[in-house]
């Protein structure tokens, strides 16, 4: 029995979300699991903020993941976000819904075979 590969990358160090962003692309086609975490290292209680996993044959052209809704929340704390049956490609897209203040955000993205 061999052990499974794991890889856990930091796809943004930190980046202030004002309006919409998209992630740099990142290949994952050897892996089977996937999951986003995103962190607020500056919050902004009463912003509304969504986040949608997108797929691409690629990495240059991008449709939403059928199989997953945005995720929705107010912008505190630490989120997570399971993505399954993905491709090659993956990013994942921000959008400041509501509110003034713009949370600063760390995201990343932990894989396995």
């Amino acid at each position: 029995m061999s052990m499974r590969q794991s890889q856990s990358a930091v796809i943004e160090r930190g980046f202030e979300l004002d309006g919409a962003h998209a992630t740099e692309p990142f290949e994952v086609a050897w892996a089977a699991e996937a999951r986003w975490f995103i962190h607020f290292l500056t919050e902004a209680p009463g912003s509304r903020v969504a986040f949608q996993s997108q797929v691409s044959p690629d990495g240059i052209n991008w449709i939403d993941h059928e199989s997953s809704e945005p995720l929705e929340s107010e912008a505190v704390g630490l989120l997570s976000i399971p993505v399954a049956n993905f491709g090659h490609w993956l990013r994942l897209r921000a959008t400041q819904i509501s509110g003034d203040d713009r949370p600063l955000v760390r995201i990343y993205l932990q894989l396995k075979e």
